[in-house]
């Protein structure tokens, strides 16, 4: 079993990870010991998880969502993925006309 999370930083920023125990990692970040990145950005807030059946599932999508824009990431938070199908940088670009 494993989880990919997305946290919500101090500063705004978002962070992803994934991991076997979603409860000890959490606990983990909000006391300085989960990443470098949260360690700077305390406290840290739980906006969006998912459980998955294997690690390796959740590792996959962590580098997924990892590989996303901070807007497409809070669209995918608010709406799940059919708030992104479809979403690329270079449709948006045509979509403002630049």
């Amino acid at each position: 079993m494993g989880y990919a999370y997305i946290l919500r930083c101090s500063d705004g920023t978002l962070y992803v990870g994934s991991t076997k125990d979603l409860r000890l990692r959490l606990e983990q970040h909000q006391v300085g010991l989960g990443s470098a990145y949260t360690r700077r950005r305390l406290p840290v807030t739980l906006i969006w998880s998912n459980e998955f059946a294997r690690i390796d599932e959740a590792f996959a999508w962590e580098k997924r969502l990892q590989g996303w824009s901070h807007a497409k990431r809070e669209a995918f938070i608010g709406g799940g993925i059919d708030a992104v199908r479809g979403w690329s940088a270079g449709s948006r670009r045509a979509e403002s006309g630049r």
